[in-house]
């Protein structure tokens, strides 16, 4: 069954802060969730479909009490990062089989001013043989750096080029964690973190969250709001499974051209893309399994403009997780809701699309040596 076209994002809301100590996660879910629905145009009385990691007390279930749902569809899926863009899909496909009608998704997180502990819990099957030797994502991804730059030549400067362009963007975001503009020379300059990767190299850590509404098409007729269609989805789990671990390539390479046929397009229709960017070489990898560059000229199309707004295509206009917002090490809603935006036309008016009808949203959960690679396509509400 395909979800093409078989439900609607009607609601869209980033919680404004990044820092919130005084703020329980409880709190933050609640407030994002009242955002969303207020933007919308429902209430909380409406929703019957409930999606989120699971990761507040007793999986989607301490949640639904707090926020007074009785919902008859329920998801808790945990990917990593890439959770949230799970979630629009998982609603739209349960609003298409008549699951639900009015799906709420909601994120909420503290974790600034903590100290993360180990990688991997004792309970996970790779504990003994990974977390021994000290692995860390920023670890983990360097990796990956070192040996896309082993194979095809990247630089310390191509990657410094995706910082860059997040910086560009994020100067007009006043809710963006970074605002200051860097050069290539502040990001290969700053501190090392994980050779090759820099401090700037490095996604922020923030508080916060978000939430979404996806309904279903007759909901979305009947309501004032601008609603953004869902076109396509698909994800895919990239891991050893006891066989060599390419680490140059992502799970996008078998994600993102699954989202597009359903969705029916081409690479040449999309107009914005939000990818995940925990780390710079996570963008320049992605582009290329997407297809948008050959695979190893990733380096070059970045540091050529390519993310620019005039650029091949335009990449994280808010600013991404690179400077923006990336809420408890999960930043795939924020993805999606500038997505959202970017389909509106409602982004901010120095960094909004030109005429975007067709958005994808890409979401990268986990490390290199395993990962959830999730891919979204959205288009406007006459595409």
């Amino acid at each position: 069954m395909s979800i093409r076209g078989q439900a609607h994002i009607v609601g869209a809301f980033e919680h404004p802060l990044r820092d919130l100590p005084q703020h329980s996660v409880q709190q933050i879910h609640a407030e994002c969730a009242m955002g969303a629905l207020a933007d919308a145009g429902l209430s909380i009385r409406d929703v019957d479909g409930y999606f989120s990691t699971g990761q507040l007390g007793f999986g989607g279930v301490s949640l639904t009490e707090y926020l007074g749902l009785r919902p008859s569809c329920v998801d808790a899926t945990f990917v990593g990062g890439s959770s949230y863009i799970s979630h629009v899909g998982h609603a739209a496909a349960a609003i298409a089989a008549g699951k639900c009608k009015i799906a709420l998704i909601t994120q909420g997180a503290k974790v600034r001013g903590v100290i993360r502990g180990a990688k991997h819990t004792a309970d996970t099957p790779e504990f003994p043989f990974e977390t021994v030797y000290g692995e860390t994502n920023a670890g983990i991804y360097a990796l990956a750096a070192r040996r896309h730059m082993h194979e095809y030549g990247t630089t310390p400067a191509q990657l410094a080029a995706v910082k860059v362009a997040a910086a560009a963007y994020a100067q007009h975001n006043p809710h963006a964690l970074l605002r200051k503009l860097v050069t290539i020379e502040d990001v290969v300059n700053s501190p090392m973190i994980a050779d090759p990767l820099h401090r700037l190299d490095c996604c922020v850590v923030t508080d916060g969250g978000g939430a979404i509404v996806v309904v279903a098409p007759e909901i979305a007729r009947d309501l004032k709001r601008r609603s953004v269609k869902v076109l396509g989805h698909a994800e895919a789990i990239k891991h050893s499974g006891g066989r060599p671990n390419d680490f140059t390539s992502t799970g996008a390479t078998q994600s993102a051209p699954r989202a597009l046929a359903e969705a029916g397009i081409s690479l040449a229709d999309i107009d914005y893309a939000s990818i995940y960017d925990s780390f710079t070489i996570t963008v320049i990898m992605t582009l290329e399994d997407f297809g948008f560059c050959k695979k190893g000229q990733g380096g070059a199309f970045v540091a050529d403009g390519a993310l620019a707004l005039d650029g091949a295509i335009p990449v994280n206009t808010d600013g991404g997780g690179l400077c923006n917002n990336h809420p408890g090490y999960q930043g795939g809603l924020v993805k999606v809701i500038e997505a959202v935006r970017q389909l509106r036309g409602e982004a901010n008016a120095n960094t909004q699309v030109r005429d975007c009808r067709i958005a994808v949203a890409h979401g990268t959960g986990g490390g290199m040596s395993r990962q959830a690679s999730v891919t979204l396509v959205l288009g406007r509400e006459d595409a």
